[in-house]
């Protein structure tokens, strides 16, 4: 599963990831926080959808990523 930026504001364009909290590969459950984002307004702990294995990290610590953007992929399998 993709795991997305979502959008937490009206004028929200993007957001930087500022730390990995689950190492690739590591197992997570559904609303487990994996990494920290900060929005030009706020410092959010982005939540896995699902549970499963984190199978990649799509961008690094300090990267910039769009709303909608592809951070991670985790594998319900």
């Amino acid at each position: 599963m993709e795991v997305i930026l979502p959008k937490w504001g009206v004028t929200m364009q993007q957001a930087t990831l500022t730390r990995w909290l689950v190492a690739e590969g590591a197992q997570v459950e559904g609303g487990q926080p994996i990494a920290e984002i900060e929005t030009d307004k706020v410092d959010v702990a982005l939540e896995a959808p699902v549970a499963g294995k984190l199978a990649k990290r799509c961008v690094e610590e300090g990267d910039v990523v769009e709303v909608g953007g592809l951070v991670a992929l985790i594998d319900e399998a």
